[in-house]
C-alpha cells in the first residue's frame, strides 16, 4: 500500500471513531506527529505498517459506532481485550485479598456514623464560591468510596447549577465500592439529565487527564462508553446493572508485594452519559488519548492513610490534584484530625497511640514547595479551627448510651474507632483475648455521652485568569 492511501485509511478512521490524528499516531505507533509526518511525504516501514494495521483491525468503526469503546492492544496481540500481564503466584489468601481496610469494617463504619453526611455538607458548601466556565461544570472525586458523599455534592450541584450540564469524574480502585457508587447514579442521570460521568481506577496523577503516563499502561488501557437509552431511572438503573461483568474484568486488582495494598491488572475508563443528550452533552464526552483536567471542584475526601509519609502526601496525592484545578478551581482536601473520643478509645489500650501524624498546615506547605513556581497561580487555605474542623458522630439514640449500653452499640463504637485510627488486624489480635477494650469503649461512651469524630478541611483555590 503506499502512503497516499494508507493516509486516507487512516484519516477516514480517525473521523469514524472520533480520534485525533495525533492521540492514533501515539497510540498505534507511539508517536502523536506520524500521521503529519506521512502527509508531509515520510516513509514507514513494513513494521510500522503492520502495527497500524494491527490497531485499526483491534477497534474496527463498526464496533466503535456501536459502543463508542476503544481498546488498545499491545504491540503483539489483535485480541479485543488486552491480556494482563499474568500475576505472581499467590496464596489463596492473595487471591481473594480486596482492600488494604478490612471490608466489614468499613461498611460497618459508614453504616453507624454520619461522616459520609458531614463531608458531603462540607463539600457543598464549597459550591457557593464556584464560577463555572462553559461548557460545564467540571468535578473530579479523588476517592469516590461508595459514591454517598459523590451523589450528595451532585444533588447540591443540581440545586445550584440546574441549567448547567455536568462533568462528573471519579477515581476508584475498589470494585466493590464501584459497584455500591453506581447504584446511586441512576436517579442523578434521571433528575440532571446532562450528565458525563466517568469512574477510573488511574492512579492520582494520571486520572484528571484519563490518560496513563507509562507507555505499557496507555497500551493496555480498557476504555468503555455506555450511551443510557430510556428516560427513567429504572431503565438507566437496568443498563448500568448489566455492566457487572464489565466491572468484574475491568476492575481487577493484585496485590502488590512490597505494600500488600491492591494494584490495577490494568487501567480503565468507564463513560457514561444519556443518548438523548448525546448532541448537548458532545463537547464534553472525553476521547480516548486524554482530555483536560480544568476542574471547577476537587474533592479529596480522606484520599490517603493517616499513617502514610507526609512526603507520599503531597508528592503522590495532593499536588497532582491540585495541577488539575482549572482558573478560579477549588481543591478541597478532608482527613481525620483526631483529639477526640476516638482516639481516648485507642489510648485507652494502646497509651499514646496517635495515628494522625500531618496536619493540614504541613501538607499545605509541602504542597506549596513541591509546585514550585506553580504555587504562584494557587491560594492554600488552612483557616481557623473553627472554619477548617468538623464533627461527626456515630449514630445512637439517647436510651443506647444510658446507664447499660448495649453490647451492639459497644462494638460498633469500637469498630468505628479503631476503622478511623488505621490499626492493624495484627495489633488487635494481641488485645481481643480479653473483654478490656469493651469496657475501655463503654467508658468513654458513658463520658461522652456518645461517640464523635474530629475531620479537618483545607482549600487550594487556583486564581482567576
Amino acid at each position: 500500500m503506499d502512503c497516499a492511501a494508507l493516509l486516507q485509511e487512516i484519516t477516514h478512521y480517525c473521523r469514524s471513531v472520533g480520534l485525533a490524528e495525533s492521540t492514533f499516531g501515539k497510540l498505534a505507533v507511539n508517536d502523536g506527529k506520524f500521521v503529519n509526518r506521512l502527509r508531509d511525504g515520510g516513509r514507514i516501514t513494513t513494521v510500522t505498517l503492520d502495527r497500524i494495521k494491527g490497531f485499526i483491525a483491534c477497534n474496527p468503526p463498526e464496533a466503535d459506532q456501536a459502543s463508542r469503546s476503544l481498546l488498545v492492544p499491545t504491540r503483539r496481540t489483535t485480541s479485543p481485550l488486552p491480556a494482563a500481564a499474568p500475576a505472581p503466584a499467590a496464596t489463596p489468601v492473595e487471591k481473594n485479598f480486596r482492600f488494604f481496610d478490612n471490608r466489614q469494617k468499613y461498611l460497618l463504619f459508614v453504616n453507624t456514623c454520619s461522616e459520609k453526611w458531614d463531608v458531603a455538607e462540607r463539600v457543598s458548601q464549597e459550591l457557593t464560591n464556584l464560577k463555572p466556565r462553559p461548557p460545564a461544570v467540571r468535578v473530579f472525586d479523588a476517592g469516590i468510596g461508595d459514591g454517598t458523599v459523590l451523589a450528595r455534592v451532585m444533588r447540591a450541584m443540581h440545586h445550584r447549577f440546574t441549567t448547567m450540564p455536568f462533568y462528573v469524574v471519579g477515581k476508584e480502585i475498589s470494585l466493590e465500592d464501584v459497584r455500591l457508587a453506581l447504584e446511586k447514579m441512576p436517579d442523578r442521570f434521571f433528575e440532571h439529565p446532562a450528565t458525563v460521568l466517568v469512574l477510573t481506577n488511574l492512579n492520582y496523577s494520571d486520572a484528571p487527564w484519563l490518560v496513563p503516563q507509562s507507555l505499557t499502561a496507555a497500551t493496555s488501557l480498557v476504555w468503555h462508553e455506555v450511551a443510557l437509552t430510556g428516560n427513567t431511572g429504572h431503565e438507566f438503573e437496568e443498563q448500568i446493572t448489566a455492566l457487572q461483568p464489565f466491572l468484574a474484568e475491568a476492575w481487577k486488582t493484585t496485590p502488590s508485594r512490597t505494600t500488600g495494598n491492591p494494584l490495577p491488572d490494568r487501567p480503565a475508563v468507564l463513560v457514561l452519559y444519556r443518548e438523548d443528550h448525546r448532541f448537548l452533552l458532545d463537547p464534553l464526552i472525553p476521547r480516548r488519548g486524554g482530555t483536560r483536567a480544568d476542574y471547577d471542584m476537587v474533592i479529596a475526601s480522606q484520599p490517603y492513610r493517616a499513617r502514610a509519609s507526609l512526603d507520599f502526601k503531597v508528592k503522590r496525592v495532593v499536588a497532582p490534584l491540585a495541577r488539575s484545578l482549572g482558573p478560579g478551581g477549588r481543591l478541597i482536601g478532608i482527613h481525620s484530625h483526631g483529639n477526640d473520643p476516638g482516639v481516648e478509645i485507642l489510648q485507652g489500650i494502646w497509651p499514646g497511640e496517635n495515628p494522625f501524624i500531618h496536619d493540614r498546615h504541613q501538607i499545605l506547605k509541602g504542597v506549596k514547595t513541591e509546585l514550585g513556581s506553580h504555587a504562584r497561580h494557587l491560594n492554600f487555605n488552612t483557616y481557623s479551627d473553627a472554619r477548617s474542623l468538623f464533627r461527626y458522630s456515630m449514630h445512637a439514640l439517647p436510651s443506647e448510651v444510658s446507664e447499660s449500653i448495649g453490647t451492639s452499640t459497644v462494638f460498633a463504637a469500637w469498630n468505628a474507632a479503631i476503622y478511623v485510627g488505621q490499626v492493624e488486624d495484627s495489633r488487635l489480635e494481641e488485645v481481643i483475648t480479653d473483654r478490656r477494650y469493651l469496657e475501655v469503649t463503654r467508658d468513654v461512651l458513658h463520658k461522652h455521652n456518645g461517640l464523635w469524630f474530629w475531620d479537618e478541611s483545607y482549600v487550594i483555590s487556583r486564581r482567576s485568569d
